[in-house]
């Protein structure tokens, strides 16, 4: 994993800064994501993976079945990557892409994991806390998952907050163990 974001790093840095630039963040973000899910695809990864076809064979590839959702500069992307056989490093690209337009825009991506349906009032609290904790605008996406008994996990970032009671009883199970 490391290794791919490694690779993805550069490409994304440039792709962001170009779209910074243009005033095109938004744009370029569609882009990247629809090339991204493309290059997910599996039938796709036989196609970066077979050694009868050339890198601008691949790009021109990728290139036709993309072109309704990329512009003159988002194909030429496409073709540099195909160039350093880097078509694979796409969806870690959009996805550092993401990371770096939500630093640009002060906003973050929050994850809340509950019990129970989160009532709108509760999140709309949850976000007004978290963007007074992270200084950022927080956009709120919830999921029900019963198994966590009662309470909820707040995932923004690399931060973890776990509220639930399953989380309480593991790590009261924990200091009774140590």
């Amino acid at each position: 994993m490391a290794e791919i974001t490694t690779i993805a790093r550069p490409y994304a840095k440039a792709a962001f800064q170009f779209a910074l630039e243009n005033n095109k963040l938004g744009h370029w973000s569609d882009m990247l994501e629809f090339s991204s899910c493309v290059a997910a695809d599996k039938q796709m990864s036989g196609l970066f993976n077979s050694p009868g076809i050339t890198n601008a064979e691949q790009a021109e590839i990728f290139i036709s079945i993309c072109a309704e959702n990329l512009d003159a500069e988002g194909k030429n992307f496409i073709s540099q990557l195909a160039e350093n056989s880097r078509l694979e490093a796409l969806p870690e690209v959009a996805k550092l892409f993401e990371l770096l337009k939500a630093e640009q825009e002060k906003t973050v991506e929050v994850s809340v994991t509950s019990a129970y349906e989160v009532a709108p009032e509760e999140a709309d609290k949850i976000a007004q806390a978290l963007k007074d904790r992270l200084g950022r605008e927080v956009h709120i996406s919830s999921q029900v998952d019963n198994s966590l008994i009662g309470g909820l996990i707040i995932r923004a970032g690399d931060m973890v907050i776990d509220g639930s009671v399953r989380g309480k009883l593991a790590k009261l199970a924990d200091r009774l163990n140590s």
